[in-house]
């Protein structure tokens, strides 16, 4: 393997990611609030332990970015049957039409990046998708 176009692939990845935040900033939510909204909208309801895992955040952190999502009611706060003491979360339908259209502007970002490279290279990129998912 190439070594120093894995080192510049690696600095094309995180150019990529700003671009990609800045459509949920100009959203009025910080690349983490996004991420959330978006795994609760994916994965959800999910309990606030369970969130913290999967996000990797501490449990202060993550409760700040749900209170502030909650306020804005994008997502609401449900007892979690299992244990009357936990909360869980939901998306809203706000919440939901709100990611939609962060993640449709970030699909939007990526087709014009792949608009300027040869098509040959963006249909190689596009055909290694599985193999990066697995």
């Amino acid at each position: 393997m190439d070594a120093e176009l894995v080192v510049r692939l690696r600095g094309v990845i995180p150019r990529l990611a700003r671009q990609f935040n800045e459509t949920s900033t100009g959203a009025d939510l910080t690349p983490t609030q996004y991420s959330v909204l978006a795994l609760v909208r994916v994965r959800g309801p999910l309990g606030l332990a369970e969130l913290t895992e999967l996000e990797g955040l501490n449990p202060t952190m993550l409760s700040r970015i749900v209170k502030v999502l909650d306020e804005r009611g994008l997502i609401r706060r449900l007892p979690d049957p299992s244990d009357m003491r936990a909360a869980r979360v939901e998306v809203t339908p706000e919440g939901a039409r709100l990611h939609e259209q962060v993640r449709e502007q970030r699909t939007q970002v990526l087709s014009e990046w792949l608009e300027r490279l040869p098509a040959e290279i963006a249909e190689q990129l596009l055909a290694a998708v599985p193999a990066m998912e697995a």
